[in-house]
C-alpha cells in the first residue's frame, strides 16, 4: 500500500524581532503579563515594502527544494496553507510556485485558519495516495503582522510571521501519513475572525476608520474550544491506531498559546519532554506553527518515530494527524 512521507522540511524566518519590551512601548502591556497569559517572548516580523506571505514561502521553498536535491519540474502540485495572502486573487501558491520555477504543477491555496497546514498534508496525502502526483510541496507561509492590531493588547503580541515547507513523496515502507482526523464547525465564526474585508462587508472607509481590517478573536471562548478539541481529536486518533502514550515519540502541537498546549499534554498524559514547544521564541505563526516545530526538531527525529500533530483554528476548525517519520534527521 502507497503512502505519503514527508521527505524533507525547510523553513524561513523574518530577521526582524519584536521583543516583548518593545511591544509594551506600543501598548498597554508588559513581558510578565505577556509571559504568564501566552508564553510568548519575541516574534519575528517581516519588513519591506511589498513583501507578502509569497516573498516567506519561496524562501522556504527554495530551500526545501535545494535540501532534498529536488528539481522544480518535478514537483506536481504546491499547496499554500495561508489566511494572509498576498492578494484576494491569484492565489498566492501560484506566486510560490512561479517564483521557485515549479511550471509543471498546478498550486492553490488552502485557508483553515491554524489548521491551514495540517489541511493542506491531509489534502495532499489523498494526491499521493491516489498516484494522481509523486511529488507534493505544502507550504504554511504567513504575514500575521498585515492583520494584528497593534493598539490591541488582546492580540498583537500573539502574531508573528513565517514560513515552513514540506516534500511529501510516495512510500511502500511502513512510514508517512498513517490516519487524521479533520474537523470544522462554523459556530466558530463570531469568536475568531475579521470583521471587514471580505465579500459580505466589503472594505471601505468606515470599516478602515473602525478597524475591521484586523483579528478580532474572544480568547477566553477560543482557549476552551482548542484544549478540548485539539485533545479529544488526539486522543481519538491514538485509541483508533492502538497507541498509548508511551508510543507517541513526539506531539507537535499548535503554538497558539503555552496553556493550550500543556493542557492538551497533560489530556494525552505525555511527558513535556514528548511535547515540540518554540511558542516563546516565534508566538503563533497560525499555518507555519506547525512545520516550524518540526523543522526545528529534525535533527532529533528518527525514522519510525510515532508523531501526532494537532491544531485548532478560525472557523472554528481542529484536527490531529498520526505519522511515522519517514527518515533519521540529520
Amino acid at each position: 500500500m502507497i503512502k505519503a512521507t514527508i521527505t524533507g522540511i525547510a523553513a524561513e524566518l523574518p530577521e526582524y524581532i519584536l521583543t516583548n519590551e518593545e511591544l509594551s512601548r506600543m501598548v498597554d502591556t508588559s513581558d510578565q503579563w505577556i509571559m504568564t497569559r501566552i508564553g510568548i517572548k519575541e516574534r519575528r516580523i517581516l519588513k519591506g515594502n511589498g513583501k507578502g506571505s509569497s516573498h516567506l514561502g519561496t524562501k522556504a521553498v527554495n530551500k526545501l527544494l535545494e535540501k532534498t536535491g529536488t528539481d522544480p519540474s518535478e514537483i506536481d502540485l504546491l499547496i499554500c496553507a495561508t489566511v494572509t495572502p498576498d492578494h484576494q486573487f491569484p492565489a498566492t501558491a501560484n506566486i510560490i510556485s512561479h517564483n521557485s520555477g515549479i511550471k509543471n504543477a498546478f498550486s492553490y491555496d488552502l485557508n483553515a485558519g491554524c489548521s491551514g497546514f495540517l489541511f493542506a498534508l491531509g489534502t495532499a496525502q489523498q494526491f499521493i495516495e491516489s498516484g494522481k502526483t509523486r511529488k507534493v510541496v505544502v507550504v504554511g507561509a504567513e504575514k500575521m503582522s498585515s492583520i494584528v492590531d497593534y493598539q490591541d493588547r488582546a492580540t498583537c503580541p500573539i502574531f508573528g510571521d513565517a514560513s515552513g515547507a514540506v516534500l511529501l513523496e510516495p512510500t511502500s515502507e511502513n512510514t508517512g501519513i498513517i490516519d487524521s482526523k479533520l474537523q470544522s464547525d462554523g459556530v466558530g465564526l463570531p469568536h475568531l475572525h475579521q470583521k471587514a474585508g471580505g465579500s459580505a462587508h466589503p472594505a471601505s472607509h468606515q470599516t478602515v476608520d473602525a478597524r475591521e481590517h484586523y483579528i478580532y478573536q474572544e480568547g477566553q471562548c477560543v482557549f476552551k474550544w482548542a484544549v478540548s478539541k485539539m485533545a479529544d481529536v488526539s486522543l481519538e486518533v491514538m485509541k483508533r491506531n492502538g497507541l498509548n502514550n508511551n508510543d507517541i515519540a513526539w506531539l507537535v502541537p499548535h503554538q497558539a498559546n503555552m496553556r493550550i498546549i500543556e493542557a492538551v499534554a497533560r489530556r494525552m498524559k505525555l511527558d513535556k519532554n514528548k511535547v515540540m514547544v518554540n511558542i516563546e521564541k516565534y508566538g503563533n505563526t497560525t499555518a507555519a506553527t506547525l512545520p516550524l516545530c518540526i523543522w526545528e526538531w529534525e535533527e532529533k527525529l528518527r525514522k519510525g518515530d510515532n508523531i501526532i500533530l494537532t491544531t485548532f483554528g478560525a472557523g472554528f476548525t481542529w484536527g490531529a494527524m498520526y505519522l511515522k517519520w519517514g527518515y533519521n534527521g540529520k
